[in-house]
């Protein structure tokens, strides 16, 4: 290889990894769906960018499901479970966001919600959903 070749290639080499390095990371989306089944809650998203986030939410079920929004540091299979077993949304630790209730077996929903910066958890209430699996953490940052 000649000495102008290897330069030339060298200087193409710098760029492209220049180029690549300056790369603005991709913004973090507000809009994500919820996909419910038994026992689980799948999201395309788990995180967001601070402010109105979006979820649309399909119960492809075959029972009743919903979908509660808490803000919380805890895991979320560790929320605390009332006398009725299921979670008690008004815990000291947990602050509850918002839900869609009675989401029949085959429904969409949709929730909007203003979500500050921090952790969250979604999760359905019903009789033994939440501790059959049914939760998903979300994390919502700040806009960089």
């Amino acid at each position: 290889m000649s000495r102008r070749t290897g330069l030339a290639a060298l200087c193409a080499a710098t760029i492209a990894v220049a180029a690549c390095g300056s790369a603005a990371p991709a913004p973090l989306p507000h809009k994500a769906t919820a996909t419910l089944t038994e026992f689980k809650i799948s999201l395309d998203a788990a995180k967001f960018a601070a402010g109105e986030d979006t979820f649309s939410i399909r119960n492809d079920g075959k029972i009743t499901h919903e979908f509660v929004v808490v803000r919380t540091e805890l895991a979320p299979s560790a929320l605390p479970i009332g006398s009725d077993g299921g979670v008690d949304e008004e815990a000291t630790d947990v602050t509850a966001v918002d839900e869609v209730e009675d989401i029949a077996a085959g429904a969409t929903g949709s929730l909007t919600v203003s979500l500050p910066a921090g952790k969250y958890v979604v999760f359905c209430n019903l009789p033994g959903h939440y501790k059959g699996g049914m939760h998903a953490a979300i994390e919502v940052t700040e806009r960089s």
